[in-house]
């Protein structure tokens, strides 16, 4: 599904008023609908209300939020709506809405001040469903102090909030606040998801997305480059394996780390490598963290050294080409030798590369960016937002802040994927599209959960390998753009395990292994959504 900024939203409506007929009431038609059912299916199903409580601005916003009042009105739920300022200020869109809404039984009620609706909320009922409809799209900061008190009140008392289209407070694009913001337990989102749903603090104000379908026209809504991953979606990557499978056709991936004390790190990514359905898994260390790391490998990996002498380095680099992918960084350390090592890898190596953890902290984008970018294979980066704000030379609250941009930024200099890791993860392709993965899960918050994708993803990528991924014999993948593939695929199974692994152990209890033990759920889930 397409993420959209306000630019490209007010493009949409426009082409689908001037091209395709559409009206600005039919959108609001559209929009009731589709709230009522939501807030319906979604809430009163299960919980009562004497009331349900709208809070109404004095633009489209209001008018959206007074459709799905009438709506909700006509099917036997009793609607109270706030008016927050005075008629003088309401759209025409509004003033209309609001004599349907009158005439389908919804209550009014002119807001003279905060204080008016802090008594109602200490007054009237037990229980409150806030539905927020002050400013949507349009809003720029800061708050008035007559909307920040407003805002306060609903985070106080409101039992369950739904905002139209951005919880009050966020700005659209940036995803920002200033000063304050609705807390969302849900956010229906008008047409297509807004970007600042997704970033910065507006992840954290919006809850749970639903987005109403307008009706607006396919080819209105097509194209642009920014979308979900959605689970759903990623059914004709993965076809299952054939049982005529062999190791050496399902790939081999070197994972490169581990140094002294951060052993645990090479071993989890070529544990997770492995059970990707790799073929063959190498993983490769420092002479003095060896012992450490071969005395709890896993026995199905095979291992090997880093070389560090020149005559080494040759007769290694001869070597790489019986790998299909390379992982470096999980554990690898930060001292000069790492840098040496990485800029060399890079340089030699002629398949897909992931850099992780210390392999990213030990680039920049200033010094590497013609070195990545000259890259034949595909290379992908996957920090973290400190190591992403290292690597861009800025600060984390700039990553925060404006992580579309700096992706786009990388991207476009390095010819790199890159794979923003967070609650929210970003993946920047060489194609100019980002894709949005949005599933928090505080129980990915662990050591050792970036280590574990990066073995998933070198563990993918040689099964994409052009001479591996035999499609009649593996079945890993259906189409011809597979590394990308590969990426969305890893990403999504992480995504999956690790939400078995928090249903299984609770968040507070999960560690990044238990990504690993849960695999086998996230394949039978992304084989059959429908389970």
């Amino acid at each position: 599904m397409r993420v959209v900024d306000i630019d490209e939203m007010k493009s949409i409506e426009s082409d689908a008023m001037e091209s395709f007929g559409f009206t600005e009431d039919l959108v609001l038609e559209n929009i009731g609908l589709r709230g009522a059912d939501f807030i319906q299916e979604e809430i009163l199903t299960q919980r009562g209300f004497e009331e349900i409580v709208f809070l109404i601005g004095a633009k489209n916003n209001g008018a959206d939020g007074l459709a799905v009042a009438r709506h909700l009105c006509n099917r036997g739920y009793p609607c109270r709506a706030f008016m927050l300022f005075d008629e003088a200020e309401s759209s025409e869109t509004l003033k209309k809405q609001r004599e349907l809404a009158k005439a389908f039984g919804v209550k009014f009620t002119d807001l003279n001040g905060a204080d008016q609706l802090s008594a109602y909320f200490t007054q009237t009922q037990d229980e409150y469903l806030v539905i927020d409809a002050i400013l949507g799209i349009g809003f720029r900061g800061p708050l008035s102090n007559y909307l920040f008190d407003i805002v306060k009140l609903v985070n106080e008392f409101s039992n369950i909030t739904v905002s139209v289209d951005l919880a009050t407070g966020i700005e659209a694009n940036s995803g920002s606040i200033d000063g304050e913001a609705i807390f969302a337990d849900y956010t229906m989102a008008v047409g297509l998801p807004k970007t600042g749903l997704y970033i910065g603090e507006g992840a954290k104000h919006t809850g749970e997305v639903a987005v109403l379908d307008c009706g607006f026209p396919l080819a209105t809504i097509d194209g642009g480059d920014k979308a979900l991953l959605l689970m759903e979606n990623l059914t004709h990557i993965y076809s299952g394996r054939s049982k005529f499978a062999h190791k050496n056709s399902l790939g081999h991936a070197l994972i490169i780390g581990g140094s002294v004390g951060l052993t645990g790190a090479l071993i989890m990514a070529s544990e997770a490598a492995l059970r990707v359905g790799t073929g063959l898994v190498t993983a490769a260390t420092w002479k003095e963290s060896y012992e450490e790391a071969t005395s709890r490998m896993t026995p199905e990996v095979m291992t090997g050294l880093i070389p560090t002498e020149r005559d080494d380095v040759e007769d290694i680099i001869r070597l790489l080409e019986r790998y299909d992918s390379i992982v470096i960084g999980p554990g690898l350390g930060r001292d000069e030798k790492t840098r040496s090592s990485v800029l060399k890898l890079l340089s030699s190596f002629a398949g897909p590369v992931s850099v992780d953890a210390d392999a990213i902290n030990a680039l920049s984008l200033s010094e590497d960016a013609d070195l990545l970018k000259s890259r034949k294979a595909a290379t992908i980066l996957t920090p973290h937002i400190g190591e992403f704000a290292s690597f861009m030379g800025v600060s984390n609250a700039e990553v925060l802040s404006n992580p579309l941009g700096l992706l786009k930024e990388a991207v476009e200099k390095t010819n790199s994927c890159i794979i923003l890791k967070g609650a929210c993860t970003f993946l920047a392709f060489p194609t100019g599209e980002i894709l949005i993965n949005n599933f928090p899960n505080d129980g990915m918050a662990t050591g050792g959960s970036g280590d574990v994708l990066s073995g998933m993803l070198g563990g993918l990528l040689a099964q994409a390998a052009p001479d591996k991924a035999d499609k009649k014999l593996s079945g890993l993948f259906t189409n011809d753009s597979n590394y990308n593939e590969a990426m969305c695929l890893g990403v999504a199974l992480h995504t999956l395990a690790g939400k078995h692994a928090a249903l299984k152990n609770t968040p507070e209890a999960m560690s990044a292994k238990d990504i690993i033990k849960n695999l086998n759920e996230a394949f039978r889930e992304i084989s059959n959504p429908l389970l």
